[in-house]
Formats: structure tokens, sequence, C-alpha cells
């Protein structure tokens, strides 16, 4: 059984796997592989979805945790997670946008947003990952 506490690893992993599922998703689409496109997609959506909440109960829990460490890695920190946090707010109605836009059908307005919503998920995702790393574990 884990606790609160292993949910701060739980949800860096479960960025790292949408990142990895994003970038599949994307080399798929590249290749013209569209089921393997939608397939990695909606596996990445289900896995940020599954993130998101984790990440609630987490920080309904355990609330913010502070940044203590000093020197240069404070000034990698707080630029880097300021823009994840505001990308984070971005990124969760463009998916949602894009998956719907994908799911209707209405692919040449899906492919316009999607331009814009991979490097942003794809960006919001990695920090993620580095952001756990700065903060716990370095």
């Amino acid at each position: 059984m884990i606790g609160i506490a292993d949910l701060a690893t739980v949800n860096a992993g479960l960025n790292a796997t949408a990142a990895v599922l994003i970038g599949t998703g994307f080399y798929f689409i590249k290749q013209k592989n569209i089921q393997a496109h939608k397939a990695c997609m909606l596996a990445a959506m289900v896995v940020s979805a599954l993130f998101l909440t984790s990440y609630l109960v987490y920080h309904y829990n355990v609330g913010s945790v502070r940044f203590t460490k000093q020197g240069w890695m404070r000034d990698v920190y707080f630029p880097l997670l300021i823009t994840h946090t505001v990308l984070a707010a971005v990124v969760l109605p463009m998916v949602l946008r894009t998956g719907f836009l994908a799911a209707t059908g209405r692919f040449g307005k899906h492919v316009r947003i999607a331009r814009w919503t991979f490097p942003v998920w794809m960006y919001v995702s990695v920090t993620g990952v580095i952001v756990y790393v700065m903060l716990c574990r370095l």
C-alpha cells in the first residue's frame, strides 16, 4: 500500500509516462499511423487525468512543499516552476479541445490546435518531472 507521501513519486512517474506517450503519439502521426497515434494520445489523456487526480489528492493532504535549496538551483527552480505552473493551467483546456476536435472528426481544426497543444503538453509533462527531481531528489 502506498501512502500520501508516495504520491509525489507516483505523480512524477505519471508525468514521465505522459511525456513518453505524447512523444510516441507525435512520432506515429508523423508516420501517418493514425490508429497508433490515437491510442497513444488517448492513453496520454488517461495518464494525465490520473496525474491530476493524484496531484490534487497529494496537495490536499500535504499542502505546498517549500523549496529550501540555495544557490544556482534556486535560480533555476523558480522560473521553471512558474512556467510549468502557468502552462499546466493553460494546457488542460487545450488538451480537452484538441481531443474533442479529433473525436468529432474536425481534423483540420484538430491539427491547427494540436500544433500548439503538443509542445505545451510536452513541456508541462517533462518539467513536472524536473520540478519533482529538484524538489524531492536533489
